[in-house]
Protein backbone atom coordinates (compact mmCIF):
# COMPACT_ATOMS: atom_id res chain seq x y z
CA UNK A 1 0.00 0.00 0.00
CA UNK A 2 1.84 3.40 -1.07
CA UNK A 3 0.59 5.34 1.48
CA UNK A 4 2.57 3.06 3.94
CA UNK A 5 5.85 4.28 2.41
CA UNK A 6 4.24 8.06 1.58
CA UNK A 7 3.80 7.54 5.94
CA UNK A 8 7.27 5.98 6.30
CA UNK A 9 8.81 8.53 4.27
CA UNK A 10 7.23 11.61 5.84
CA UNK A 11 8.23 9.93 9.65
CA UNK A 12 12.47 9.51 8.36
CA UNK A 13 11.69 13.34 6.95
CA UNK A 14 11.32 14.25 10.83
CA UNK A 15 13.67 11.99 11.68
CA UNK A 16 16.70 13.41 9.64
CA UNK A 17 15.55 16.46 11.38
CA UNK A 18 16.06 15.69 14.34
CA UNK A 19 18.58 12.49 14.59
CA UNK A 20 21.83 15.16 15.31
CA UNK A 21 19.45 17.33 17.86
CA UNK A 22 20.45 17.23 21.54
CA UNK A 23 18.02 16.41 24.54
CA UNK A 24 17.80 19.62 25.71
CA UNK A 25 17.13 21.02 22.01
CA UNK A 26 13.92 18.32 21.88
CA UNK A 27 12.72 20.66 25.06
CA UNK A 28 12.06 23.38 22.83
CA UNK A 29 8.55 24.52 22.67
CA UNK A 30 6.66 24.80 19.42
CA UNK A 31 3.92 27.36 18.52
CA UNK A 32 1.17 24.53 18.94
CA UNK A 33 0.30 24.62 22.66
CA UNK A 34 3.28 25.49 23.89
CA UNK A 35 4.17 21.43 23.44
CA UNK A 36 7.51 20.56 23.26
CA UNK A 37 9.21 18.79 20.60
CA UNK A 38 9.00 15.75 22.87
CA UNK A 39 5.66 15.96 23.05
CA UNK A 40 5.09 15.98 19.78
CA UNK A 41 7.16 12.96 19.18
CA UNK A 42 5.62 11.57 22.04
CA UNK A 43 2.38 12.12 20.94
CA UNK A 44 2.95 10.56 17.38
CA UNK A 45 4.56 7.41 19.33
CA UNK A 46 1.55 6.41 21.17
CA UNK A 47 -1.11 6.61 18.44
CA UNK A 48 1.65 5.12 16.31
CA UNK A 49 1.71 2.17 18.78
CA UNK A 50 -2.75 2.42 18.82
CA UNK A 51 -2.45 1.78 15.04
CA UNK A 52 0.11 -1.52 15.08
CA UNK A 53 -2.59 -2.80 17.78
CA UNK A 54 -5.38 -1.62 15.96
CA UNK A 55 -3.67 -4.54 12.96
CA UNK A 56 -3.38 -7.40 16.14
CA UNK A 57 -7.49 -7.38 16.96
CA UNK A 58 -9.48 -4.64 17.89
CA UNK A 59 -9.73 -6.41 21.48
CA UNK A 60 -6.41 -5.34 21.94
CA UNK A 61 -6.79 -1.92 20.54
CA UNK A 62 -9.98 -1.81 22.65
CA UNK A 63 -8.03 -2.62 25.92
CA UNK A 64 -4.89 0.32 25.55
CA UNK A 65 -7.33 2.59 24.41
CA UNK A 66 -10.28 2.09 26.77
CA UNK A 67 -8.54 4.18 29.82
CA UNK A 68 -7.35 6.57 27.29
CA UNK A 69 -10.76 7.92 26.51
CA UNK A 70 -12.21 7.60 29.90
CA UNK A 71 -8.56 9.95 31.34
CA UNK A 72 -9.63 12.49 28.64
CA UNK A 73 -13.29 12.27 29.84
CA UNK A 74 -12.22 12.80 33.55
CA UNK A 75 -10.34 16.20 32.50
CA UNK A 76 -6.38 14.34 31.98
CA UNK A 77 -5.05 16.19 28.56
CA UNK A 78 -3.43 14.07 26.04
CA UNK A 79 0.33 15.23 26.81
CA UNK A 80 -0.62 14.06 30.45
CA UNK A 81 -1.55 10.86 29.47
CA UNK A 82 1.15 10.18 27.04
CA UNK A 83 3.57 10.98 29.60
CA UNK A 84 2.38 8.73 32.06
CA UNK A 85 2.12 5.93 29.20
CA UNK A 86 5.75 7.15 27.98
CA UNK A 87 6.98 6.82 32.23
CA UNK A 88 10.43 8.79 31.85
CA UNK A 89 10.91 8.13 27.80
CA UNK A 90 12.30 11.46 25.92
CA UNK A 91 14.99 12.98 24.47
CA UNK A 92 16.68 10.88 21.82
CA UNK A 93 15.54 7.81 23.40
CA UNK A 94 12.28 8.54 22.78
CA UNK A 95 12.96 9.80 18.98
CA UNK A 96 14.88 6.16 18.64
CA UNK A 97 11.81 4.26 20.30
CA UNK A 98 9.14 6.71 17.95
CA UNK A 99 11.50 5.51 14.95
CA UNK A 100 11.75 2.03 15.65
CA UNK A 101 7.64 2.10 16.01
CA UNK A 102 6.89 4.44 12.81
CA UNK A 103 8.68 1.50 10.70
CA UNK A 104 7.06 -1.11 12.56
CA UNK A 105 3.96 0.39 11.54
CA UNK A 106 4.74 1.01 8.07
CA UNK A 107 6.11 -2.23 7.46
CA UNK A 108 2.68 -3.93 8.38
CA UNK A 109 0.49 -1.32 6.72
CA UNK A 110 2.16 -1.83 3.43
CA UNK A 111 1.15 -5.70 3.62
CA UNK A 112 -2.70 -6.00 4.30
CA UNK A 113 -5.41 -5.22 2.56
CA UNK A 114 -6.22 -1.65 1.82
CA UNK A 115 -10.02 -2.44 2.95
CA UNK A 116 -9.50 -3.68 6.02
CA UNK A 117 -11.84 -2.26 8.70
CA UNK A 118 -9.69 -1.22 12.32
CA UNK A 119 -10.86 0.01 15.41
CA UNK A 120 -10.05 3.38 16.76
CA UNK A 121 -10.72 6.38 19.05
CA UNK A 122 -14.10 7.58 16.39
CA UNK A 123 -15.58 5.22 14.10
CA UNK A 124 -13.58 2.64 12.57
CA UNK A 125 -11.26 2.78 9.61
CA UNK A 126 -9.97 1.21 6.76
CA UNK A 127 -6.58 0.36 6.94
CA UNK A 128 -6.02 2.84 3.81
CA UNK A 129 -7.62 5.64 6.26
CA UNK A 130 -5.31 4.60 9.33
CA UNK A 131 -2.31 4.94 7.97
CA UNK A 132 -3.35 8.11 6.21
CA UNK A 133 -4.52 9.46 9.12
CA UNK A 134 -1.21 8.81 10.51
CA UNK A 135 1.02 10.33 7.94
CA UNK A 136 -1.37 13.03 8.08
CA UNK A 137 -0.55 13.59 11.88
CA UNK A 138 3.56 13.01 10.74
CA UNK A 139 2.66 16.00 8.49
CA UNK A 140 0.64 18.26 10.54
CA UNK A 141 2.80 18.26 13.85
CA UNK A 142 6.35 17.97 11.95
CA UNK A 143 5.45 21.10 10.68
CA UNK A 144 5.60 22.59 14.42
CA UNK A 145 8.70 21.19 14.72
CA UNK A 146 10.02 22.66 11.64
CA UNK A 147 8.93 25.86 12.19
CA UNK A 148 10.02 25.79 15.79
CA UNK A 149 13.35 25.11 14.65
CA UNK A 150 13.36 27.75 11.71
CA UNK A 151 13.47 25.16 9.02
CA UNK A 152 11.45 25.21 5.57
CA UNK A 153 11.03 21.41 4.94
CA UNK A 154 10.91 20.08 1.43
CA UNK A 155 7.68 18.96 0.26
CA UNK A 156 6.93 16.78 -2.03
CA UNK A 157 3.68 15.05 -3.95
CA UNK A 158 3.17 12.64 -0.98
CA UNK A 159 1.12 15.57 0.36
CA UNK A 160 -1.98 14.66 -2.14
CA UNK A 161 -2.76 12.08 0.19
CA UNK A 162 -3.64 14.50 2.92
CA UNK A 163 -5.22 16.69 0.74
CA UNK A 164 -7.59 13.92 -0.28
CA UNK A 165 -8.13 13.29 3.28
CA UNK A 166 -8.87 16.88 3.50
CA UNK A 167 -11.46 16.85 0.50
CA UNK A 168 -12.91 13.52 2.28
CA UNK A 169 -14.05 15.17 5.54
CA UNK A 170 -15.70 18.72 3.70
CA UNK A 171 -19.14 17.12 5.37
CA UNK A 172 -17.60 15.95 8.70
CA UNK A 173 -16.28 19.11 9.75
CA UNK A 174 -19.47 20.48 10.06
CA UNK A 175 -21.10 17.41 11.16
CA UNK A 176 -18.24 17.92 14.00
CA UNK A 177 -19.35 21.04 15.04
CA UNK A 178 -23.00 19.82 14.99
CA UNK A 179 -23.59 22.07 11.90
CA UNK A 180 -25.80 20.98 8.54
CA UNK A 181 -23.13 20.02 5.55
CA UNK A 182 -24.11 23.09 2.95
CA UNK A 183 -25.65 21.56 0.22
CA UNK A 184 -23.51 22.45 -2.55
CA UNK A 185 -19.79 20.66 -2.65
CA UNK A 186 -16.65 22.72 -3.69
CA UNK A 187 -14.54 22.11 -6.19
CA UNK A 188 -11.06 21.76 -5.60
CA UNK A 189 -7.94 22.76 -7.70
CA UNK A 190 -4.64 22.34 -6.47
CA UNK A 191 -1.39 22.38 -8.10
CA UNK A 192 0.98 19.38 -5.86
CA UNK A 193 5.04 20.54 -5.34
CA UNK A 194 6.06 18.79 -9.13
CA UNK A 195 3.58 20.71 -10.49
CA UNK A 196 0.74 18.27 -11.21
CA UNK A 197 -2.72 19.27 -11.02
CA UNK A 198 -5.02 17.39 -8.65
CA UNK A 199 -9.07 17.98 -8.76
CA UNK A 200 -11.83 16.75 -6.65
CA UNK A 201 -15.43 17.09 -7.12
CA UNK A 202 -17.61 19.14 -10.03
CA UNK A 203 -15.34 21.97 -11.66
CA UNK A 204 -18.76 23.26 -12.40
CA UNK A 205 -19.46 24.43 -9.02
CA UNK A 206 -20.55 27.94 -8.00
CA UNK A 207 -17.88 27.27 -4.89
CA UNK A 208 -14.31 26.86 -5.50
CA UNK A 209 -11.01 26.21 -4.12
CA UNK A 210 -8.16 26.90 -5.96
CA UNK A 211 -3.97 27.21 -5.16
CA UNK A 212 -1.02 24.65 -3.59
CA UNK A 213 -2.03 21.83 -2.40
CA UNK A 214 0.83 22.47 0.01
CA UNK A 215 -1.82 25.30 1.35
CA UNK A 216 -4.65 23.53 0.90
CA UNK A 217 -3.22 20.87 3.40
CA UNK A 218 -1.69 23.76 6.33
CA UNK A 219 -6.04 24.40 6.33
CA UNK A 220 -7.41 21.37 6.62
CA UNK A 221 -5.04 19.96 9.27
CA UNK A 222 -4.67 23.54 11.06
CA UNK A 223 -1.65 24.30 11.12
CA UNK A 224 -1.52 27.75 9.23
CA UNK A 225 -4.78 29.59 9.09
CA UNK A 226 -6.28 30.42 5.59
CA UNK A 227 -5.30 33.81 5.88
CA UNK A 228 -1.34 32.64 5.64
CA UNK A 229 -1.99 30.72 2.40
CA UNK A 230 -2.65 32.53 -1.16
CA UNK A 231 -5.44 29.73 -1.46
CA UNK A 232 -8.41 31.48 -4.07
CA UNK A 233 -11.85 30.48 -2.38
CA UNK A 234 -14.86 31.64 -3.64
CA UNK A 235 -18.50 30.71 -2.54
CA UNK A 236 -19.85 30.66 0.64
CA UNK A 237 -19.62 27.22 1.02
CA UNK A 238 -15.86 26.95 0.56
CA UNK A 239 -15.49 30.03 2.66
CA UNK A 240 -17.08 28.79 5.27
CA UNK A 241 -15.33 25.26 5.22
CA UNK A 242 -12.01 26.92 5.54
CA UNK A 243 -12.59 28.82 8.30
CA UNK A 244 -13.45 25.81 10.14
CA UNK A 245 -11.65 22.65 8.08
CA UNK A 246 -10.34 19.57 10.25
CA UNK A 247 -9.48 16.45 9.10
CA UNK A 248 -8.78 14.87 12.84
CA UNK A 249 -10.72 12.83 14.72
CA UNK A 250 -11.64 14.63 18.07
CA UNK A 251 -13.64 17.21 19.15
CA UNK A 252 -14.24 20.54 17.42
CA UNK A 253 -10.92 22.63 17.13
CA UNK A 254 -10.39 26.42 15.78
CA UNK A 255 -7.89 27.19 13.19
CA UNK A 256 -4.80 29.18 14.38
CA UNK A 257 -4.59 32.58 14.66
CA UNK A 258 -3.55 34.69 11.62
CA UNK A 259 0.70 34.80 11.68
CA UNK A 260 0.88 33.20 14.89
CA UNK A 261 2.24 29.60 13.23
CA UNK A 262 5.33 30.05 11.20
CA UNK A 263 9.13 29.43 10.70
CA UNK A 264 10.35 31.03 13.95
CA UNK A 265 13.60 33.23 12.47
CA UNK A 266 17.20 32.55 13.91
CA UNK A 267 18.55 35.32 16.09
Amino acid sequence: MKQALDFLEDSRQLFNLLRDKSDEDLKIKTQFKNWTINDVIGHLHIFNFAANLSLKSSDEFEIFFSPIDKALKAGSSLIDIQNRWLDGLKGQALLDTWWREAQAVSKKFKIIDPKLRLKWAGPDMSARSSITARQMETWAHGQEVFDCLGKIRTETDRIKNIAHLGVLTFSWTFKNRNLEPPAITPYVQLQGPSGKIWEWNDPSSSSQIKGLAVDFASVVTQTRNILDTNLKVTGDEATHWMSVAQCFAGPPENPPKPNTRHPVLSS
